[in-house]
């Protein structure tokens, strides 16, 4: 939930080059990843209860590359860096866009892959995301999201009337039933999660937010890992580092994506 590329990966590039992965001192034997399944194609729960999605594949390939047991808990994601930080488990993987702010509390792996913000409204309205369109309208953001953050920002001080949800099915529902004008979110995940299915025949993309002087949509999506955890990072960075040179990162991408979601600016820096 979401362009800057960080360092990290040139740097995991090169600790892949000079150091096995047991060469990191500290033992891990499994990785529990933090995840929001309730937006699909990232992150989901199937009909039988398992979480499925680009996140989780990816999520298990880094731990096969760094052979340790993959473990996911559900979490909301208003309450999703408060409960890493509470160690309710060791890292985010749910396509959280890396911001000034939320780095002020975590850090952040090298980049995952990259999506712009995107609105959604019916077929036909008219509607543009701006505030000379929306005001007296309704828009409805998942909580503790970029989006809700960029639509608290920009627009409700302005005349547009901003509803949080817990989970962005939520959104859809609202949205679907009337209640709302338009949502903001991800563009993937719309146009994969929403637009894309039978539910979303009448509606359509109303538009990009580019607009953002105050960097509240932040850069790329990353994993997100405490601060006191730094040989975790390494190994994080190390293991998307092995993804890119190896192909398994491009074979994950085929299963869901007819395109490159990774950052074209980053891909030429990857091994």
């Amino acid at each position: 939930m979401k362009k800057l590329f960080a360092p990290a990966l040139a740097a995991a590039c090169m600790l892949g080059m000079a150091l096995p992965t047991a060469a990191f001192a500290k033992d891990f034997t499994q990785i529990k990843f933090g995840v929001d399944a309730t937006y699909p194609p990232f992150e989901s729960m199937s009909p039988s209860g398992k979480m499925e999605g680009f996140d989780i594949d990816l999520g298990k390939a880094i731990c096969a590359e760094l052979k340790v047991k993959c473990v996911f808990v559900s979490q909301s994601f208003d309450g999703i860096i408060p409960a890493l930080k509470a160690r309710k488990f060791d890292a985010i993987l749910s396509s959280m866009t890396v911001t000034p702010e939320r780095a002020k509390q975590i850090d952040f792996s090298s980049e995952m892959y990259d999506e712009p913000t995107s609105m959604v409204a019916k077929k036909g309205s008219g509607l543009t995301p701006t505030v000379a369109s929306l005001k007296g309208k309704t828009v409805g953001v998942e909580a503790g999201t970029i989006q809700e953050a960029y639509a608290k920002t920009y627009w409700q001080p302005k005349g547009v009337n901003v509803v949080s949800y817990q989970g962005q099915d939520q959104v859809y529902a609202d949205l679907l039933s009337g209640r709302l004008d338009a949502s903001l979110q991800d563009s993937v995940e719309a146009d994969y999660g929403f637009l894309k299915t039978p539910k979303g025949a009448g509606f359509a993309f109303a538009g990009n937010v580019t607009d953002d002087p105050k960097d509240v949509l932040g850069s790329y999506v990353a994993i997100g890992v405490r601060k006191d955890e730094p040989e975790l990072l390494k190994k994080i960075d190390w293991a998307i580092a092995e993804l890119h040179k190896t192909g398994e990162y491009d074979k994950i991408q085929a299963k869901y994506f007819n395109f490159n979601i990774y950052n074209a600016e980053a891909a030429k820096q990857a091994p």
